[in-house]
């Protein structure tokens, strides 16, 4: 599994024109699962992202994470950070799950979420046409993949 998880001011996703999902403080979360990921790296994923400390104590420190932050998820699936560009201008996605194997895994990675922080996250749509409003405050991004754990 692959994420890019943005420290957001407030951020919300879109469809068809209608709020599908929206946050204040908190985490956005851009999703991409591919064939060869399980639940255990879901497992693994959520906790990493949900005690990343990254949010700033009363001294400015990045040393609270989401709960201590009193923060909110929004996970959006992303089916494009798996694109490739070895052939090319136009990129590939043959590197991401097909949506039998990461509907799945999406759907077991929001329980996962729920499960730690005790609250639903907002989300977007599976395979939906979204568009993602976001103040990244920091601004403050980072890339996670559970094949390379850094």
């Amino acid at each position: 599994m692959r994420a890019v998880i943005q420290r957001a001011a407030r951020a919300a996703v879109h469809i068809d024109g209608a709020v599908h999902g929206a946050i204040d403080r908190g985490l956005v979360v851009l999703l991409g699962v591919e064939p060869r990921d399980t639940e255990a790296d879901a497992d693994w994923l959520a906790s990493k992202i949900v005690g990343m400390r990254i949010f700033s104590d009363e001294a400015g420190k990045m040393n609270l994470d989401l709960a201590g932050a009193q923060g909110e998820l929004l996970v959006v699936s992303q089916f494009t950070l798996h694109a490739s560009y070895k052939k090319g201008n136009r990129p590939g996605f043959t590197g991401a799950a097909r949506p039998d194997h990461a509907i799945p895994l999406y759907a077991y990675f929001l329980t996962a979420c729920e499960r730690l922080t005790g609250a639903p996250p907002q989300r977007g749509r599976f395979g939906a046409d979204m568009q993602v409003e976001l103040v990244n405050d920091g601004p403050v991004t980072i890339c996670l993949d559970t094949w390379n754990k850094e």
